[in-house]
Order: C-alpha cells, then sequence, then structure tokens
C-alpha cells in the first residue's frame, strides 16, 4: 500500500514522541501533540515543509506544550478534543466522536477514547491504516485511569481492536519494553508475547524506536486490549500502577 501520508517520528523529553505528518499532494504538514516547538519546527524546516495544523489528542503539557510557540511561527491552525477546550487554550477547532478532520486530501476520524483523561480522543485515518492515539493505547499497555474508569478504557479497547489488523497505531511514548514486562507476568506463556518480547529487547539495546505498533500486535500481545472484562482490564491496570 503507497500511503498518501509520510509520518516522521521525533523523539523529545525523556520518552514522547511527536509525529509530523504530511500530505504531499496538498504539501499541508500537520503535528500530533507537540510537547515542544523547537525540534519540530526544525524537523519540518530540514524537509521543506511548512506547518499547517496541530491535532491534539488530550490537553497533558507534554502532548501541547509547544502549541504556542508553532503557531506564532507557522500560522497554524489547532484542532483538539471539544470536551477539554477549556485546558487547551491554544485550540482553534473543537472536535468529537464521529467528527472529520482533513489534511490535505486525507481524511481522519476522531474517536472518543476518554480514560486516560475525561475528553481524550484519538484520530484515524482509514485509507492509510493509521491511528494516532496519544495516551490511550501503548505497544503492549495502555494509559493511567487518571480522569476515568475501567469500563471507560475496557470499550477503548473495543473500539480500537475493530480497526483494520493491519492499521499502524502511533502512540506517544516509548514504554513498550517495560509494558512488555509486565505483560509477561499476566500471561508468562503467551508465545506471541515471548517471540516479540525478544525482538523488543534487541531493539532497544541498539537503541531503536518501537513503535509505532499495529492493531494485530495488540490484539495478540497486549494484556489489557486482551482482558476478557472490565474487572480484568481493571486488575491489571491496579497491578502495573503497583508496579
Amino acid at each position: 500500500m503507497v500511503m498518501a501520508i509520510e509520518v516522521v517520528r521525533i523523539p523529545v523529553l525523556s520518552d514522547n514522541y511527536v509525529w509530523l505528518v504530511h500530505e504531499a499532494k496538498s504539501g499541508e504538514t500537520m503535528v500530533v501533540d507537540p510537547a515542544v516547538a523547537e525540534p519540530v519546527l526544525a524537523q519540518a524546516q530540514a524537509r521543506g515543509w511548512t506547518i499547517t495544523q496541530i491535532w491534539n489528542t488530550h490537553w497533558h503539557p507534554d502532548h501541547t506544550g509547544g502549541n504556542k510557540a508553532i503557531k506564532e511561527a507557522t500560522g497554524c491552525t489547532i484542532t483538539g478534543p471539544a470536551a477539554e477546550a477549556e485546558r487547551i487554550p491554544t485550540l482553534d477547532i473543537l472536535v468529537r466522536e464521529g467528527d472529520i478532520v482533513r489534511l490535505g486530501d486525507v481524511d481522519a476520524r476522531v474517536i472518543d477514547v476518554p480514560a486516560h483523561t475525561a475528553g481524550h480522543i484519538a484520530y484515524h485515518f482509514a485509507s492509510e491504516k493509521a491511528a494516532f492515539v496519544g495516551d490511550t493505547l501503548f505497544a503492549m499497555g495502555c494509559g493511567r485511569l487518571f480522569e476515568g474508569t475501567p469500563d471507560q478504557m475496557y470499550a477503548n479497547m473495543r473500539k480500537l481492536e475493530a480497526l483494520d489488523d493491519d492499521t499502524l497505531v502511533y502512540c506517544a511514548h516509548e514504554y513498550t519494553q517495560s509494558n512488555g514486562r509486565f505483560a509477561l507476568t499476566v500471561e508468562p506463556d503467551n508465545a506471541a508475547l515471548l517471540a516479540r518480547m525478544e525482538q523488543v529487547d534487541a531493539m532497544r539495546e541498539k537503541g531503536e524506536p518501537t513503535v509505532p505498533t499495529s492493531i494485530a500486535a495488540e490484539k495478540a500481545t497486549n494484556p489489557f486490549m486482551r482482558a476478557a472484562s472490565v474487572e480484568q482490564l481493571a486488575e491489571r491496570r491496579a497491578a502495573k500502577d503497583r508496579g
């Protein structure tokens, strides 16, 4: 499949990933969850891209901290969750479940995925088989339930597992290795998980990133997506938080 978008990973802070997304036909470039501005502006400039949009998934400062400076530098438009508008004062466009956002000629659908924060959203490019999920779904993990409930996170897992198996999942942190170690305490005999962790350990040893992941990989190895009930997800999240 030839993607209409090009996605660039920008590692910032200690373990965040900012995603720079370019749609060549229109020349539009979008940033997902800029924690900081400088490295993002530098990456765009190095490629000759002009940032026209920012898309936020939730209000946390390590996802919105670069909004103001990038907007001042580029005049870009900032889109984000309507439910968190008061906590993201830089927003221009407020979106919620089912809304369509556009990057040039490519559409993405907004999915409500509350729990990590009360108004958290994700952006799904169906045509590109790409989902930007912020801190809701991680490789072999899920976000902490800071402002929501296990019921909400369980519902989020059902929404996301319904996406095509080959959908690439662009999450916002490099947590894969620690998530995988916890997953092994839940399913120590999961052959797919054992094989994946061998690969992840080798990648991290070389300093390589382990995301994006895929829906298929998460269905096979993620203890939160694989939880059989709300109660089981809640137990696993509590155990991960204690660890």
